[in-house]
């Protein structure tokens, strides 16, 4: 049975989607059978991977409105053993619509069990929201990532992404524990950086895991998008590409 591993902040920018697309590539690297939930009306991380946002017929959308099942939207990806939902602007009207529906909160969750078992893993690209996605998102979810930028405004409002996810714990019964806390635009030549990631370790304290690998501020992570790639694809070499692989084995290495 695949993990669910949520990538998860309400606060945009801080490298949620460049995880969920370098990350799922890393671990399909090591031989690991992955999925990627592209659950952000923005698609980012279907564009990430080269697919064309404006002819998807089948997409996380038309799954969540029960027009396909999970299984008939996975998508291909260029990496074999990756393979994606995809989403795009479609799923924008979709808060309105899983509102009125019985357990809106768990349909994300009842469509990946047709799915579960194929994959190790399956990640889902979380949109910057404490919204109705994102609660489907956490009922959904094994464990969460959540991506923290090395930067000045970094823990803000992440007392209330902490008290959403005890509250999808406590009243939905569906716990989702941090699995791990990630810097990510880091540079430790910076004390800006350095301040930061000291304030991150002094707020989650002892309880949380705290990756010990950081993602740096990297042009090629910030260009692969435009070429439809992953970084890892686009540039073997870069600091980007070589922080994701450790990451990804820094997780695997989690599971032992």
């Amino acid at each position: 049975m695949g993990e669910v591993v949520a990538i998860i902040n309400q606060k945009g920018g801080c490298g949620k989607t460049t995880t969920a697309v370098n990350l799922s590539t890393a671990l399909a690297l090591l031989d690991k059978k992955v999925l990627v939930v592209d659950l952000d009306p923005q698609g980012n991380a279907t564009t990430g991977f080269g697919v064309q946002k404006s002819d998807l017929e089948r997409t996380v959308y038309t799954v969540l409105s029960r027009q396909a099942t999970m299984r008939e939207a996975v998508t291909p990806t260029m990496v074999e053993g990756l393979f994606l939902v995809p989403s795009n602007i479609s799923l924008s009207g979709a808060e309105v619509e899983l509102s009125r529906e019985i357990g809106f909160h768990s349909i994300l969750e009842e469509a990946l069990k047709e799915v579960k078992d194929i994959f190790d893993y399956i990640l889902i690209d979380v949109p910057p929201s404490l919204g109705i996605l994102t609660l489907n998102a956490l009922v959904a979810a094994d464990s969460v990532i959540i991506p923290i930028q090395a930067e000045y405004y970094a823990l803000e409002g992440m007392a209330d992404l902490l008290k959403t996810i005890n509250l999808v714990q406590e009243r939905l019964q569906s716990p989702a524990p941090i699995k791990g806390i990630l810097m990510t635009l880091y540079d430790s030549r910076t004390r800006l950086g350095r301040d930061v990631h000291h304030e991150v370790k002094k707020f989650f304290g002892e309880e949380e895991y705290i990756f010990k690998t950081t993602i740096p501020r990297n042009v090629r992570l910030a260009e692969a998008p435009s070429y439809g790639k992953p970084c890892i694809l686009y540039d073997q070499e870069s600091t980007g590409t070589i922080a994701y692989i450790k990451l990804a084995q820094e997780m695997v290495k989690l599971e032992d």
